[in-house]
């Protein structure tokens, strides 16, 4: 499930999205504090860092804070229900997030040079001031965007893109490998690229320090030549992985205004569809089409897209993975009362050849931050483990009759 950042405005097609709130109470006595679980898949959603909501949330609530940015662990002292600070972060949005002049999020803090905070509205193009007189400015002036969780690359926040059927992770960011800090295996390859990433940049610092002897024969390689090809590459790559992402958040609400306005697409205009966007060959696609294409009677609905399911994911471990991830959105985020029925999935996907023996074992035996937050994904997978224990029975069982 997402809502609208604005929640004045009540339109069901409007198309900057947000996780709502979800808060957990721990502890007890003097002790007792909220955890805001999901604090940065909001402040993603809005495109600020996570500490400014919640140093926020303080100052409003009169509470102290503890950040901890590198455990994603974000407490708000006292008991506070997800309701009272939802109300508390439209005050951070109105205050901080939306345009001044034309009220749409897509904005940016930008500090000026006589320590002034203004909203640099990428929709409109106006800037418009923030009230300097709240705590959180000062908070926001000694600690600006870039140097408390901040990139300096721009991201994608706050479209209809960024929550194609449910919030927590955007199928953006889950296509270029952003996933959330993870304690299943999926993660693993993303800490290499990580790793790959910083071996890339160090080459790049030993490249800055190369003497030219011969101006004539040789590569331009001054800093300033290096930083252009840099970014000339850069905004290449750039080009090329945006128009992948954005064919995948097109497919997906292609299927979802479908739907709404009159029925799912049948499977050969679903494939087509893939088709014509060039997205068959990405494995996202398995993921987009899990959290779109299903409702409630999902169980039947397996066997009924079986023929289709099986032409897309084609045995493709990546894609098996994705697909997976994807009813784990639908599950978690947006159906929760569907969860029980997970086994009941399983067994469809398994008894129709879509998904394989050894995706769902690893499925239903490790949990991810990838798609979901972590506790979402401990729910939703521990559903699993009837059909898992099936799965382990049927195993022993056959060998024990090839001994036999």
């Amino acid at each position: 499930m997402s809502i609208n950042i604005c929640r004045d405005n009540h339109d069901p097609f409007y198309r900057y999205k947000m996780p709502p709130i979800q808060a957990k109470v721990e502890g007890r006595g003097n002790g007792i504090k909220t955890a805001v679980l999901n604090a940065s898949d909001v402040a993603r959603a809005l495109n600020r860092p996570t500490p400014y909501i919640i140093k926020y949330f303080g100052f409003e609530l009169g509470a102290q804070t503890s950040i901890s940015v590198d455990k994603d662990r974000y407490l708000v002292n006292g008991v506070h229900e997800p309701a009272k600070l939802q109300d508390a972060l439209d005050g951070f949005i109105n205050r901080f997030i939306l345009c001044g002049s034309c009220k749409n999020p897509e904005t940016e803090i930008v500090i000026t040079k006589d320590n002034d905070l203004v909203r640099d509205c990428k929709a409109c193009g106006k800037r418009t001031p923030m009230d300097l007189r709240h705590k959180l400015s000062s908070f926001i002036l000694k600690n600006p965007p870039d140097s408390i969780g901040g990139s300096k690359k721009k991201k994608k926040a706050a479209t209809a893109s960024a929550n194609v059927r449910g919030g927590g992770v955007s199928i953006s960011d889950l296509a270029q490998g952003k996933s959330q800090t993870a304690t299943g295996d999926d993660e693993t390859a993303h800490e290499d690229d990580d790793e790959l990433a910083r071996q890339i940049k160090a080459a790049a610092k030993d490249l800055e320090t190369i003497e030219v002897k011969d101006d004539e024969w040789a590569v331009d390689m001054s800093e300033e030549a290096i930083r252009a090809r840099a970014k000339e590459l850069q905004a290449s790559e750039n080009a090329i992985s945006s128009e992948k992402m954005n064919k995948l958040d097109q497919y997906g609400e292609w299927i979802i205004e479908e739907k709404e306005s009159s029925e799912l697409p049948s499977d050969i205009e679903l494939y087509k569809k893939a088709a014509e966007l060039d997205v068959i060959s990405d494995s996202m696609v398995g993921c987009v089409i899990a959290q779109c294409i299903f409702s409630k009677d999902i169980v039947s609905e397996i066997e009924e897209h079986a023929a289709f399911l099986n032409k897309i994911i084609n045995e493709d471990k990546d894609f098996e993975k994705n697909f997976l991830g994807g009813i784990e959105r639908f599950l978690g985020l947006e159906n929760k009362d569907l969860i029980p029925t997970l086994p009941k999935i399983l067994l469809n996907l398994y008894n129709n050849d879509i998904i394989s023996e050894e995706v769902i074992m690893k499925f239903g035996t490790k949990v991810s931050k990838r798609y979901v937050p972590k506790e979402v994904s401990k729910k939703v997978r521990r559903a699993a483990k009837p059909f898992i224990t099936w799965l382990e029975n049927a195993e022993s069982e056959d060998e024990d009759s090839d001994e036999e």
